[in-house]
């Protein structure tokens, strides 16, 4: 039957949430479960699409990343894949009508880590929509479940917590994607002088995106706001480590929360969560 291989397809979009980050799986556990796969099928995609940009050294990436591409608008639009992250994908584009504008998007920034190194304004902008905020509301789709106004709402601080999220994540591998892939995507920032008042401006940059966010996430449903409240907290926890760092300590090493902080942020935030004040 066909549904043993829809289960079995998301299953594998789940297992590489789960192998590649803890904290997003842990975060998706706290979604309803009407929701959970869905979430899981869209992390798989985004996930696999950044590994050949990022890691798939020595094989041809543009080869890979346009191959990708096509099978991806194929599988949404035949509703089928061999592929079992693209057809975990498609059933979760075609279930809830997920605009394929948004899938362009982040195929665009995707193929941007292909042909440049550096970041403009512009660009920066342009590629934190497609790579973090169209995630973001691929999965306010989903969380919305097809109340257009409500999604219409929600659009802006589903936006503003992808970005967050994103630059939060440039912030903390900044080292690792200058020395290995030759990347800096802080426009105007020179990793081998990277200033206190740089810092200062990016992370004041950052903060907004969460205090907007965060607005937002009391609004979300109740199927999806716990979930996506220990999301932001596990990363708001990330950023304030960061932000007592000195640039040079970024540029030395890669910050990380330990697991007793991240048990202690879903301790906190289940408790908030049953007295109604997230």
């Amino acid at each position: 039957m066909i549904s043993r291989f829809h289960e079995t397809s998301q299953r594998c979009s789940k297992i590489i949430t789960e192998n590649y980050s803890t904290s997003f799986a842990s975060s998706i556990k706290l979604l309803h479960k009407s929701i959970r796969a869905d979430i899981h099928n869209i992390y798989g995609f985004v996930r696999f699409a950044d590994e050949i940009v990022d890691s798939f050294h020595g094989y041809n990436k543009e080869e890979l990343l346009s191959s990708f591409q096509t099978e991806t608008y194929k599988a949404i639009k035949e509703k089928i894949s061999l592929n079992p992250v693209l057809h975990s994908f498609q059933l979760t584009v075609n279930k809830y009508n997920i605009p394929l504008h948004l899938v362009d998007s982040f195929f665009k920034s995707m193929q941007y880590d292909l042909i440049c190194n550096y970041c403009d304004e512009s660009t920066y902008k342009e590629y934190i929509y497609g790579s973090a905020e169209t995630v973001g509301l691929m999965c306010l789709y989903i969380f919305c479940n097809g109340d257009e106004n409500l999604y219409n709402n929600l659009k802006s601080y589903a936006k503003s917590l992808g970005a967050a999220f994103q630059k939060v994540n440039f912030l903390r591998d900044m080292k690792a994607d200058y020395e290995q892939l030759d990347r800096m995507y802080f426009p105007n920032c020179n990793f081998r002088n990277f200033t206190l008042e740089e810092k200062y401006h990016i992370q004041n940059d950052i903060q907004k995106d969460f205090d907007h966010a965060y607005k937002g996430i009391a609004q979300l449903p109740p199927r999806a706001r716990l979930g996506v409240y220990v999301a932001y907290k596990y990363y708001l926890s990330l950023f304030k480590k960061i932000k007592r760092l000195q640039p040079k300590s970024i540029l030395e090493k890669r910050v990380r929360i330990p697991d007793y902080g991240k048990v202690l942020i879903l301790a906190k935030a289940g408790l908030r969560n049953q007295l109604n004040i997230l």
